[in-house]
């Protein structure tokens, strides 16, 4: 949007071109997330409360958890808001690609919301049944995959890099459609179940973010990418902008949901965040690589695996509790440490997977 004006400016200066430029794009379009959080969040988590819109804890998680029964929920909608908004400003809306990411999340916001409001209603931590849940999760995952698998002009666009491995990026072909399934769905249902402390998941998906811009912009610079031996895919740059505002409006989120949480994301935030984390990864060739950056909602999501079928299979848990930082707390742990040594398990691998791009 804010490029269509700068267009439309230049014949009286040419200077406003300056936002034509993909870098000022992403800081503007992080700092104009991070402004909406915090100049709204305010108002958003007062009504919250006066409307008792409060979390439901389940009697069976770790004690101290009661506590936080009635903080504000639903606080995702700030962070979709945020995202949406500066997307809109400061993107190139004729690349496809943007619309496709805002789609996933946004759809995913609205599944979320639906299971956030059925759980607000009722008083209980049930919400959205999982397969209902699982089943509109599928549609717009699927919708997804094959639209863009429908459009794709290159090899690369339907391609994954193998990370570590140079020149060595894996075509997809038709497989491409499972495969952005597995990571949207796949992804937005891990953050879910990271999104169990004040904080925990909000930091990782800056970071993971911030990350996955960073190799959006370079697979969509043909020199860079071609420096790097990745993938040159046409337009993909515009998601670094995205992930700007995606990195930004986390940040202002984590601003009022650090501990002690004023508020939580619900389902609202925490599907749409991970189904963002999951399309974008897809979209810019690097799946496997956000397997490793975001190797904590990762372990979250293969600890409940773990703990259900070792209890199926033997009628023993594995872990105290799950998913994994539950079961840190049982252990003794307190909440901050939790939240603090899974940020810095984050920022190691994320460091990692950034690694990867040179390291061939």
């Amino acid at each position: 949007m804010m490029l269509l004006l700068a267009d439309w400016l230049s014949s009286l200066n040419d200077g406003v071109l300056v936002v034509r430029y993909i870098t000022l794009r992403v800081i503007l379009s992080a700092l104009s997330a991070l402004l909406i959080c915090l100049v709204f969040g305010p108002s958003l988590i007062r009504k919250l409360s006066e409307a008792r819109i409060g979390q439901s804890v389940r009697d069976d998680g770790p004690q101290t958890h009661l506590s936080k029964a009635g903080t504000p929920t639903m606080g995702g909608a700030m962070i979709i808001l945020a995202v949406g908004v500066s997307t809109l400003l400061w993107s190139d809306l004729s690349v496809r690609y943007v619309w496709v990411v805002l789609f996933v999340t946004l759809a995913h916001g609205a599944i979320g919301w639906i299971d956030d409001y059925r759980k607000v209603m009722k008083r209980n931590s049930d919400g959205l049944p999982a397969k209902q849940k699982f089943f509109w999760q599928s549609v717009v995952a699927l919708l997804t995959a094959v639209y863009v698998y429908a459009t794709h002009g290159s090899d690369g666009e339907i391609s994954q890099v193998v990370p570590f491995v140079k020149d060595v990026s894996i075509y997809l072909g038709l497989f491409f459609i499972p495969v952005c399934y597995f990571f949207i769905v796949g992804f937005s249902n891990a953050v879910n179940l990271t999104d169990g402390l004040d904080g925990l998941a909000i930091l990782p998906t800056v970071m993971v973010s911030a990350a996955l811009g960073i190799i959006a912009y370079l697979s969509g610079h043909a020199v860079f990418s071609e420096y790097l031996s990745i993938p040159s895919i046409h337009g993909v740059g515009e998601l670094s902008v995205f992930c700007g505002a995606l990195a930004g409006a986390g940040l202002g989120f984590l601003w009022f949901n650090t501990y002690p949480a004023q508020v939580f994301m619900g389902d609202v935030g925490a599907l749409a965040l991970g189904a963002a984390l999951g399309i974008v990864a897809v979209l810019i060739g690097q799946g496997l690589v956000l397997v490793i950056m975001g190797g904590v909602f990762v372990m979250e999501t293969v600890s409940v695996i773990l703990q259900v079928a070792s209890f199926k299979l033997t009628g023993r848990r594995i872990f105290r509790m799950a998913p994994l930082h539950h079961h840190f707390e049982l252990k003794g742990w307190p909440e901050p440490r939790v939240i603090v040594r899974f940020w810095i398990i984050t920022v190691i691998l994320v460091l990692i997977g950034l690694s990867s791009l040179k390291i061939r």
